[in-house]
Formats: C-alpha cells, sequence, structure tokens
C-alpha cells in the first residue's frame, strides 16, 4: 500500500500507536524515517523495525516543539530518501488537571506538544509536499476533541485544535494535490499507558467501547495506513473515529 513511499512518524519510539504506524507502514513497503525527543528509545525502536521487517529505519531525534529541529527532520528525509511522500503526526502528551487547578506550564506544555508540533511539522512537510505536487499527512487527534472529560481541559483543547487544523490545512493544499486527515482513537493500550494510568480509569475508558476493551495500537496504525495509501485518494479533511465515540 506505501511501495516505494517515504514516510516519517513523530513519536516513533516506545510501545504505542507511534511505533505501531511505523512498523505497519514499513510492512506496507516504506521508506521509513523515524524520529523521537528520546535518543536511546528511539534506537532501541530502530533496532526492533529492523528486527520486524530487515531494514533498518532512519532514525531522526526531534523535539516536535523546536520548529528548527521539526525543518531539520523533513529536510533530512527528503535529502537521503530523495521524497517526503507521507507525515503521520503522532507526537502528543496529555495529563489530568482541573481548569481550577491547572498551571500555566501544565497548559502551555500540552498545547505545545500536541497542537503547536502538529502545526509546525505540517508545514515544514508542506514545503516538500507543494512543490512536489502531491503528499499526504495523517495527524493523530483523539474523541476527546468531541466528548469532555474531567481534568482534559488542555488536552482536549489540544486535540479539538488538532482536528481544526486538519480540516482547514486540508482545503489550502488540496489545490497541490495534497491530502491532510485525522485519525480520532479513544483509548489504545500498551505497556506504558498501563503504567501510568490508573486501573480504575482505564476500566472505565474500555467500559465505554462498543467493544468492551480498548484498541491495540496496530488497530489505531491500520488506519493511519489506510488515510496514507491511495485506497483514500479521495478523502481529505477528515476526522476518522477509531472508536465508537463519534458524537
Amino acid at each position: 500500500m506505501l511501495d516505494g513511499r517515504t514516510v516519517v512518524v513523530t513519536a516513533a519510539a516506545g510501545t504505542g500507536i507511534g511505533f505501531a504506524a511505523a512498523l505497519r507502514c514499513a510492512e506496507e513497503g516504506a521508506r521509513l524515517v523515524i524520529s523521537d525527543r528520546h535518543t536511546r528509545r528511539l534506537a532501541e525502536a530502530a533496532d526492533r523495525l529492523a528486527d520486524h521487517t530487515g531494514t533498518r529505519p532512519l532514525a531522526v531525534p526531534c523535539d516536535v516543539t523546536d520548529g528548527a529541529q521539526l525543518d531539520h527532520l523533513m529536510d533530512t528525509a527528503a535529502h537521503e530518501c530523495g521524497t517526503l511522500d507521507v507525515l503521520i503526526n503522532n507526537a502528543g502528551l496529555g495529563g489530568t488537571a482541573a481548569v481550577t487547578e491547572m498551571t500555566d506550564t501544565q497548559w502551555d506544555t500540552v498545547l505545545a506538544t500536541t497542537l503547536t508540533s502538529t502545526f509546525k511539522a505540517t508545514r515544514a512537510a508542506l514545503r516538500h509536499m507543494v512543490p512536489a505536487g502531491r503528499g499526504v499527512i495523517v495527524n493523530n487527534a483523539s474523541v476527546v476533541g468531541w466528548r469532555a472529560q474531567r481534568g482534559q481541559a488542555h488536552y482536549a483543547a489540544a486535540k479539538a485544535g488538532v482536528m481544526a487544523l486538519t480540516r482547514c490545512s486540508a482545503l489550502d493544499v488540496a489545490a497541490h494535490g495534497i491530502r491532510v486527515n485525522a485519525v480520532a482513537p479513544s483509548l489504545a493500550m500498551h505497556p506504558h499507558l498501563a503504567k501510568v494510568a490508573g486501573a480504575e480509569l482505564l476500566a472505565e475508558l474500555s467500559a465505554r467501547e462498543a467493544f468492551g476493551r480498548a484498541a491495540e495500537p496496530w488497530e489505531v496504525a491500520n488506519v493511519m495506513v489506510f488515510l496514507a495509501s491511495d485506497y483514500a485518494s479521495y478523502l481529505t479533511g477528515e476526522v476518522v473515529a477509531v472508536s465508537s465515540q463519534h458524537p
């Protein structure tokens, strides 16, 4: 589905959606470029991908809150691989705090990592895609961008912003043959999430789902790959819920 295309995936280290998306893209024939701000974990992810696919991806450390580093990531991908065809904006950061207790730092950090980074990465990728007259961007939003959840005002605002950014940027670049879409997962279970989130909350969120369980990261990644492929050639400006919780 992605044979011969250069795909950049942000926040691809670890065991979550980013790594799953990178693996699925590689399995579909992509020339893979992965990034993360954690250099050691990024190298480990590249090793694991090499074990799975037989090919080690290009790994470029990048702090997505830094526009210059994002420019470097996209420039490196295009230079080393010849093209920049697909960007999967996976980076994001959550947290829990009531509005009455939330600090400026908590708000600013979540918005910078989740929303502003998606804008900066999109802009950096489009500098290569627009002249080429082709390209695909897939953003990682969340059902929390549609529905209310206590303690999630910063994260919900950021993810709602990702949805709006997706719709507006899709119109801005449609004339250049570029598509921009997003997925909106609810709960994708992986080891790190299981460590940092309480069992009671995870059980509550799982119970909301039609299947009564969390998604697996690869189930979200499959939708990302579909959106990145030619099978979604007439889809742009859409937010696809990988959940039963679309409003």
